[in-house]
């Protein structure tokens, strides 16, 4: 597929039926447009089996229900949704990407509680979200914006809204020759890339932020399990900036970015190392086992 994404053929599940993709329109006086009352999943389908899909569908209601609202499908009905509408695109290899927004109705102010749900869900053939940085290390900026605290956005959920600085660093970060941004949070520490979790090597052992004001991405979640399995120590802990300067290897982490080495983040470097090659692997033959 290519061209812009307002302009393919195919298909997309909108409000429970499947419509031609060029008529998945919505409204200019959509809420979520004006107020960012969204929510999505970014997901992969490998081998025509959609990775953590019961997983991705849970999440999706339980950010919704960080931004109050509840979606009119439940989880069972998602997962049939997404693979109806992977059949009917005929892919078996494919980014999915599930969402639900406040809809126009008849209010348009910052509350919207008589507004419609609406639940939406597109597929397609998408390769490595970072290209060749996923086999020869990904440039890293640094972002001038950092991840908030939690006393002011609900950052356990995965919202439209909360990415906003997120494209903002990595705008910024392309105009630099750079993949991405690396962030910080409101304290100071590490957090994470503007889409991606963040892990370090140091000395055979991998430390990672804790995800205490940003997402806990189910990539990241399952990375950490399968480094525990190797018999890796994992330090999921705060980590300050002038760390950066003793790590040996970097990765990201994430449904689109799947493994993805990092080679440099601002002025520090890092090798490609074995650990990062043995991870990104293993991650491979799991996500298509």
């Amino acid at each position: 597929m290519e061209g812009a994404y307002d302009d393919r053929d195919g298909k997309i599940w909108m409000d429970g039926q499947l419509v031609e993709w060029r008529d998945a329109k919505i409204h200019v006086l959509t809420h979520a447009l004006h107020y960012a009352s969204s929510v999505f999943e970014g997901e992969r389908c490998y081998n025509g089996k959609i990775f953590k899909d019961r997983e991705h569908a849970e999440r999706l209601h339980f950010s919704a229900n960080c931004l109050d609202f509840e979606i009119p499908y439940s989880v069972e009905d998602l997962i049939a949704a997404k693979a109806e509408t992977l059949k009917a695109n005929g892919l078996t290899d494919a980014y999915v990407r599930a969402f639900a927004w406040r809809g126009a109705g008849p209010d348009m102010g910052v509350a919207s509680a008589r507004n419609p749900v609406r639940t939406a869900i597109a597929v397609w053939s998408w390769g490595n979200y970072y290209g060749e940085a996923k086999t020869k290390g990904a440039k890293l900026d640094i972002a001038k914006w950092k991840r908030p605290s939690p006393e002011t956005i609900p950052h356990q959920a995965k919202a439209a809204g909360l990415y906003m600085i997120c494209t903002m660093s990595k705008h910024a970060a392309e105009a630099k020759g750079c993949s991405d941004a690396m962030m910080f949070d409101y304290r100071g520490y590490v957090a994470e890339a503007t889409g991606a979790n963040i892990f370090f090597v140091k000395d055979g052992e991998v430390h990672t932020p804790k995800p205490d004001c940003f997402l806990n991405g189910l990539t990241r979640q399952t990375v950490v399990g399968m480094l525990r399995e190797k018999g890796v120590t994992v330090h999921e802990r705060h980590i300050m900036p002038e760390e950066l300067e003793g790590f040996q290897q970097c990765w990201l982490t994430g449904t689109a970015a799947e493994v993805t080495p990092v080679g440099q983040i601002g002025d520090y470097n890092f090798e490609v190392g074995q650990l990062t090659l043995d991870i990104a692997s293993d991650y491979e033959k799991l996500v298509r086992a």
